[in-house]
């Protein structure tokens, strides 16, 4: 028998996985210690009153044989589709069939899955830094090389650095696949409409798909693109992917979306018709039990009550991005984002500054490296923890750096 070789090839650990190992060990060794967590970005506000309601209603659906519900429609139920449609799209002017909205259970599983459609032959452009789902997915199904314990030798890496504003450019090269997360993860950059367009005639120039992960949109301020639909052309070159996890505490509930339009075509081949098989295949949809908690979202109480938490969570990126600016940190993101993105001081590596700020201040953030070679020298926060948390942390950062 042979395995997977391209798994050899793999750091270790999943860079989350490996914060989480650290902070435990931390842990046993100090035990009782009061870790602040703003490292995995996970939320702690819990589920609206909205969501419970439906999901506790769901339950009783459940119950009962006249509306109990088995394996549900193929792509998603009906009613969360059409709410996707007409409140997430409409206002923003963009028109989507029923058929190309996809319910999945995250974000995560079909930005890591969506490549299995594309020959392991195509050139791959990601961020750096990066989300490392959008590589290491890629690795595994050996589209990315070999690893040099810093960079992929196929893929195409495109900087985001202070100097562009974490924006990254159309590069020179030709890219095949291009993953595009705004706002972004880690660095809490947010992309504008020329910026964007740029990148859609990119696309429609080379005959590229962007893969646009738009799971943060929530956080969005002004008049900035919430959608990469809202650009001319897009719908022949991009797909989306949405999660309820951040908009809405789905974290553990475990429901999201990705929309594929019929307008994509490549090679003769409609990209929607090849995901539509793939899901049906690989795919048992998220339970009806969540899609009724996801589709009470849409309702005027529950869209009132998200927004609510979002606006929290907006306050903690606010409190930690001036209070860190007023500590003499060089700090970015944590407007239109729910991420703090900050320069580690006096000269520190991100897993330096990882383990003092552990050891001292009893605070976990991430390690900017961990997303890539351009994220050396930066640390990620985030705004999910509480407003008493992240004033904590301020105070303990103040004490001790």
């Amino acid at each position: 028998m042979k395995l997977n070789d391209n798994f050899r090839k793999m750091q270790s650990n999943y860079l989350f996985y490996t914060v989480r190992v650290k902070t435990n060990e931390y842990l046993e060794k100090h035990p009782g210690a009061e870790v602040i967590r703003l490292g995995i970005g996970d939320v702690t506000l819990p589920l609206v009153p909205a969501v419970i309601d439906a999901m506790h209603s769901a339950v009783s659906d459940m119950g009962s044989a006249a509306t109990f519900k088995g394996y549900g429609e193929d792509f998603g139920y009906s009613f969360l589709r059409r709410a996707i449609i007409e409140q997430d799209y409409k206002p923003l002017g963009v028109d989507l069939a029923l058929e190309e909205v996809f319910i999945n259970d995250g974000a995560k599983s079909d930005t890591g899955n969506f490549a299995e459609l594309f020959d392991r032959d195509n050139v791959v452009a990601v961020c750096d830094p990066v989300y490392p789902v959008y590589v290491d997915s890629n690795a595994m199904a050996g589209r990315a090389g070999d690893f040099d314990g810093e960079r992929w030798s196929k893929l195409l890496y495109m900087p985001c650095v202070a100097s562009n504003g974490f924006i990254p450019e159309p590069p020179k090269e030709h890219a095949d696949i291009i993953y595009l997360c705004f706002p972004n993860n880690p660095t809490g950059a947010h992309i504008g409409y020329d910026e964007l367009k740029a990148w859609v005639n990119y696309a429609l120039r080379e005959g590229s798909v962007i893969l646009y992960d738009a799971a943060y949109c929530a956080f969005i301020e002004g008049d900035m693109p919430r959608s990469i639909y809202e650009i001319d052309g897009a719908k022949r070159c991009a797909v989306e992917f949405r999660s309820y996890s951040k908009t809405a505490g789905f974290t553990g509930v475990r429901c999201g979306f990705t929309v594929v339009p019929n307008d994509l075509v490549f090679d003769g081949q409609s990209l929607r018709t090849m995901w539509a098989r793939r899901q049906t295949t690989k795919f048992n949809e998220a339970s009806y039990i969540s899609q009724r908690g996801a589709a009470a979202i849409y309702t005027p109480e529950g869209s009132k009550q998200a927004m609510e938490s979002i606006a929290y969570y907006k306050n903690n990126a606010k409190t930690l991005r001036e209070g860190l600016q007023a500590l003499g940190f060089e700090v970015y993101g944590g407007v239109h984002s729910p991420y703090v993105w900050l320069a580690t001081p006096n000269g520190m590596t991100s897993w330096e500054f990882f383990d003092a700020l552990l050891d001292r201040a009893q605070v976990v953030g991430t390690p900017g490296s961990g997303f890539g070679p351009c994220g050396e020298g930066y640390f990620r926060l985030t705004s999910f923890g509480t407003l008493e948390n992240s004033l904590r942390a301020l105070e303990r950062i103040k004490a001790n750096f």
